[in-house]
Parts: structure tokens; C-alpha cells; sequence
């Protein structure tokens, strides 16, 4: 390792690429695992806790780091792929340490972690050496003083923190895509997953918990009051939050439909009230719907929003109005190729492809595979039998009913266990 530098922070390691020595990145960098000893002396950093393709959690163990840069963390490329499994042993710097309350002994200053350093001990081994600390705020708008201190010269991160913040957690979280935030998420103890996800926003948490296996979406939503757990529902796209007031108990699920705006309440029943695996099960409510008289520039701008997946952004449905579904009469699609072709000034009714038979919300799983496939497209719309449009399947929406039930978390009894 003698081109790694001597002294590491575990947050800027997350996220870092993880190659093998042929240089083909093999995962992303999620956490860092310690082995607590007593109070002042410095844990000893196990290894890394890994993503690998398929979203799977593995266990790198230090001595398989050869060397780490400003963007990189090389390997010797002989990874055990078993799942990462936690022991009771073990602290995850991330998950667990960030945000813990400590002491600077010598002062006597009181403040939040908000990142350690490691670094290579004379036995070679890793261990955490430095503590940044913040302190708290003072005043409107003024930051507490910040301190990088050895790790010998604080107190307070030996024992559990019953009131431990979430704060740079939280920062960490935002930082990172909805699918990455989840697992960081899926795998703190469960305390400490529903203190975060109370810190969470609740437009953030609707994302993350899109993106999670369904049991920790139920687990955490419960952990909400119910006025909270409205709100972020009504945060959800549509078809998400009808997949997960499905999940919950009746009595619970009617008791946040009616806490929920109303407009909101209604998207997420009528979905709810189409069978499970069909059209109407998977669609989501709320495509890009235009007027025949808006132009190309309207619809280039809608579909330019940020949080738009690619294939909801792949195609604009043009119906007649109402256009909240369900709409008025549906008049075709508009693809985002043809859009990009046409001046910005002419009307989108133009662009139309009105060549394409919509599905019907009673269309089996195999039918929309089959007519996706058919027709090489990412998105399709559903359609009534008076022809208004109900809204649309996109290929995402379709593999989420496709892959096994919890697919987030494929595998994981087949992979617990063992020795890492």
C-alpha cells in the first residue's frame, strides 16, 4: 500500500469505485466495518462493506485492499460474494458512528461525529485514528465550531448513544441516489433505521422507501404517526404507495387513505382496485398527459423534469381534456425521438404515432411483457373502454411485478451464514 495515503475519511470512501487488478470495477464502497474495544482505544477496521452488481452487500475484508487513491479502491480480485450479515460484534462507521455524542476530554466540548479517519497501524492493520466532531450550532444561522481530534482524546463512542442524531447521516443519505440510500438504510439495526427515516424529509423518504423491499417499507411506515406516514404516501408516485398500502393491515390502510389529500386518496384507491400483475395493477396514474394544442416546446419542457424516470420521460400521451386521469378521449403518443426532431414551435398533435393498439387495464403481465417487447418500447399506455386514458406501464413498473417478491433483497437466506 504504498501509494495510499496514510490517512483515510470514511465519508469520502463512500461511493468510491472498487476495482479488481484487471481494473474492471467489480462494486461501490457503502461502509466501513470496526471492531470496538475499550474506551480511548482504536477499533480495529475489519473491512468494507461492499455493493456489488444485482445490489447484493458483501463483505471486503481489509486485507483484500491493495491500495486506495482519491477515487479508486483497488482489490486483490478474491471476493467472497455471500452476503454481508452484520455481527453483534461488529459497528458500522456510517450507519452507526455518524452523529454519535462525544466529549473532547481536554476541553470538555460536547459535539455530534460527523466523520472518523482511518489509518495503517504498525501491525499493518487498519484502525480509527482521528474523530471529527461538530459542535452544536449557536444561533440563527451560525455553525458550531468543528474539531479533528485523536481518537484517544474523546469519550462517548464505546457505548451505545440512546440519544444518537441523524444529522450527518441524514446529509450522507441526501447526497446519494434513492436506490443507494435505501440499502444504506436496509441495513442499520432497526432502531436506528426508523430514527433516521423519522430525520428524513418526506419527500426524500417517499423516494427511498420506493426503492426498498417491502417488508422494510411496511416496518417503517409503521414506525410513523399516522398523519406523517399520509403525508409521505401522498409523497409516493401513485402506483407505489397503492403497492404499499396494500401490504398493510385494512383497518391502517383506510385510516391513511383518509388522511390523505383527497385527489391523492382517490389515484391510490382506483389503482388499488385493479387486480395485482395486470395493466391497471402496474400502471402509474400520472404520465406526461398533454392538450392536441401544446406545442413541442411544452412537451420537451415536461419531459425535462428531474424526477422523471427515462422511460416515464419516453413518451407523451395527447388526450382531450379533462387531462388528470382519467382522462378525455386518449388521441396517441408522442416519442421523445420525434419530439427532438420536430421546430419547438409546432403543435405536439403533429408528432402524433397514433398507429400503436393501447393496452387494457386487464392486460395480464405476459400481455404487457409481450406488447412492450413487440414493439421495442419503454413505456405503454393504458386506455378504458370509452377510450380515456387510465395511464401507463413503463418497462421499470413491469419488472418490479416480474422479479421475485422482494427482489431488493434477493437470495438473502441462501447467502446467511457461513465465514467470511
Amino acid at each position: 500500500m504504498s501509494t495510499t495515503p496514510s490517512r483515510v475519511f470514511a465519508a469520502r470512501l463512500v461511493g468510491l469505485p472498487i476495482f479488481d487488478p484487471q481494473g474492471d470495477q467489480v462494486g461501490k464502497v457503502r461502509d466501513l466495518v470496526v471492531a470496538m474495544r475499550a474506551e480511548g482505544t482504536q477499533p480495529r477496521v475489519l473491512g468494507m462493506v461492499a455493493e456489488v452488481f444485482g445490489r447484493r452487500r458483501i463483505f471486503v475484508p481489509m486485507t483484500r485492499v491493495t491500495n486506495i487513491d482519491s477515487g479508486h479502491v483497488y482489490t486483490t480480485g478474491l471476493l467472497n460474494m455471500r452476503r454481508f450479515e452484520q455481527r453483534s460484534t461488529e459497528t458500522l462507521v456510517i450507519g452507526q458512528m455518524l452523529d454519535r455524542t462525544v466529549t473532547i476530554k481536554d476541553s470538555g466540548v460536547t459535539g455530534s461525529v460527523y466523520d472518523v479517519a482511518m489509518e495503517p497501524a504498525r501491525n499493518r492493520d487498519w484502525v480509527l485514528s482521528r474523530v471529527a466532531v461538530a459542535e452544536p450550532s449557536k444561533g440563527f444561522r451560525r455553525r458550531g465550531q468543528t474539531h479533528v481530534v485523536e481518537w484517544r482524546d474523546v469519550t462517548g463512542l464505546s457505548r451505545v448513544d440512546d440519544t444518537q442524531g441523524a444529522t450527518h447521516l441524514i446529509a450522507a443519505l441526501n447526497e446519494m441516489r434513492p436506490a443507494d440510500a435505501a440499502n444504506i438504510l436496509h441495513d442499520l439495526p432497526a432502531e436506528r433505521r426508523t430514527a433516521v427515516a423519522l430525520a428524513l424529509d418526506d419527500e426524500r423518504l417517499a423516494d427511498v422507501l420506493e426503492e426498498m423491499p417491502e417488508d422494510d417499507q411496511v416496518e417503517i411506515l409503521k414506525g410513523l404517526d399516522s398523519e406523517r406516514a399520509a403525508d409521505v404516501l401522498e409523497e409516493m408516485s401513485p402506483d407505489d404507495a397503492a403497492d404499499l398500502v396494500r401490504d398493510l393491515p385494512p383497518e391502517t390502510a383506510e385510516i391513511l387513505l383518509e388522511l390523505m389529500e383527497p385527489e391523492e386518496a382517490e389515484d391510490v384507491r382506483r389503482l388499488m382496485s385493479y387486480v395485482e400483475d395486470t395493466a391497471g395493477g402496474m400502471m402509474t396514474s400520472e404520465p406526461v398527459i398533454l392538450g392536441p394544442d401544446a406545442t413541442i416546446a411544452d412537451a420537451l419542457a415536461h419531459v425535462r423534469n428531474p424526477e422523471l424516470t427515462p422511460a416515464a420521460a419516453a413518451l407523451v400521451y395527447v388526450c382531450r381534456p379533462p387531462l388528470e386521469t382519467p382522462t378525455g378521449k386518449f388521441l396517441g403518443v408522442a416519442h421523445i425521438q420525434r419530439l427532438l426532431r420536430e421546430p419547438p414551435s409546432t403543435l405536439v398533435a403533429g408528432a402524433l404515432d397514433d398507429s400503436l393498439e393501447p393496452l387494457r387495464p386487464e392486460s395480464t403481465i405476459e400481455e404487457v411483457a409481450a406488447h412492450l417487447a413487440t414493439y421495442n418500447l419503454v413505456a405503454a399506455p393504458v386506455v378504458d373502454e370509452d377510450k380515456r386514458l387510465l395511464g401507463a406501464v413503463t418497462v421499470d413498473d413491469l419488472l418490479d411485478h416480474m422479479l421475485p417478491t422482494n427482489w431488493r433483497d434477493r437470495a438473502r437466506s441462501s447467502r446467511t451464514g457461513g465465514t467470511r
